[in-house]
């Protein structure tokens, strides 16, 4: 339970190196840096889809990095898009419920992801 409790930790996520830039912009991200990576990057509507997407992910992230084989430029997958877009829905359901919920939330809050220029930047 401690182990899983600590992988779920924005500090584990960081620990690998290819990581630290995407770290350091969430880290100074208005309220968001109050959230941990798994908040968004992982389904968290079912637990049990939790936990298969975060060993998925997590084996994928270390055999490409201990396989050297990382790219320069990482990019999130369609699917994970997915899941972002369910998790920004999720958490802002109040306020997005008037809204046209087939555009994607980075459509216009592009600075949300890990402080990537241009859009509208959200506090």
């Amino acid at each position: 339970p401690q182990l899983l409790a600590k992988s779920e930790t924005p500090d584990f996520c960081a620990s690998c190196h290819i990581h630290e830039s995407h770290y350091e912009a969430w880290f100074h991200q208005g309220a968001h840096r109050r959230k941990a990576c798994v908040d968004c990057h992982l389904p968290n509507e079912n637990m049990p889809e939790h936990y298969v997407w975060k060993s998925i992910d997590g084996m994928k992230d270390l055999v490409l990095f201990n396989a050297g084989r990382v790219p320069d430029d990482i990019r999130i997958t369609e699917h994970g898009r997915k899941i972002v877009q369910a998790n920004c829905i999720r958490c802002h359901e109040s306020t997005v419920e008037m809204i046209n919920q087939e555009r994607s939330c980075t459509d216009c809050h592009r600075r949300i992801m890990h402080k990537r220029s241009g859009g509208i930047e959200t506090q």
